[in-house]
């Protein structure tokens, strides 16, 4: 079902780097949106694959998927806020070049967020391995995420699943780090808005890389710090507590619902 607003556009983020395995079935999932009021901003990292060449087939016949090439290779946040520098939409989502989305994703979740006068949402999301292989495991956000719970459950959300109101928080840069930004960014939107919404509802896939930027966690260590320290302005103590709590859930799955789905 379209949602209530049906014109509303939505401008879809997909920062890319060497990901031409993956990102023409991250494309079509987007094509095969049961909401078809959409752009799809891809930014290029300047790929050395052949990226370029899997998307001109989709740049070829797709007049609202846009295509541009960094001038240098400079992060998934410099990426990001290029694509969003070219937004046109009421709405804003991300998806990244090696994940899916499910075809009703934009639909239901356009439809929350337009029936709750939510601002800013996100959905669950189920994992499937680098080749595809569904893991027969979903993660499902609260139903509400203010900063505090956001910084305490260490980005209970997938950058897959947000959506933003661009209309009321208005447009929005990526904070310059190189990893975690996508967390940066949400602490960044919740200075504005008081809480991310959360759905219930598992409406993308997330593939588990092991070559991916934050696939080792102990080298996310000095990024918590300084996003926590520096960019969010936290006391040492605070920053300490915040990388303890991320610590405590990456080990041990605390604070993040799972849920099994069948395969």
């Amino acid at each position: 079902m379209e949602p209530t607003t049906s014109k509303s556009l939505v401008s879809i983020i997909m920062p890319t780097y060497n990901c031409a395995k993956f990102i023409a079935q991250s494309v079509k999932s987007v094509l095969s949106q049961t909401y078809t009021h959409w752009e799809l901003i891809l930014v290029d990292d300047c790929s050395t694959d052949n990226t370029k060449a899997v998307l001109a087939p989709y740049l070829a016949k797709y007049p609202n998927i846009h295509y541009s090439c960094l001038e240098k290779n400079s992060g998934p946040a410099i990426a990001r806020s290029a694509a969003l520098k070219q937004v046109k939409g009421d709405y804003v989502a991300f998806l990244d070049s090696d994940d899916l989305w499910h075809p009703e994703k934009l639909s239901k979740q356009l439809a929350f967020m337009q029936e709750t006068g939510a601002v800013f949402s996100c959905t669950g999301y189920e994992l499937m391995t680098e080749d595809g292989n569904c893991k027969g495991t979903a993660l499902i956000p609260p139903a509400k995420t203010d900063y505090k719970k956001m910084l305490r459950l260490s980005c209970p959300i997938g950058n897959l699943t947000v959506m933003y109101d661009r209309k009321v928080l208005g447009n929005q840069q990526v904070p310059s780090i190189k990893k975690r930004n996508d967390f940066a960014l949400w602490l960044q939107i919740l200075h504005k808005t008081p809480v991310c919404y959360g759905m219930p509802d598992v409406l993308a896939t997330y593939r588990i890389r092991t070559q991916s930027v934050s696939s080792n966690k102990l080298k996310l260590l000095p990024y918590h710090w300084h996003l926590y320290h520096h960019i969010e302005k936290l006391g040492a103590l605070k920053s300490t507590w915040y990388i303890l709590c991320w610590a405590w859930i990456k080990g041990t799955g605390t604070g993040i619902k799972r849920v099994n789905i069948n395969a």
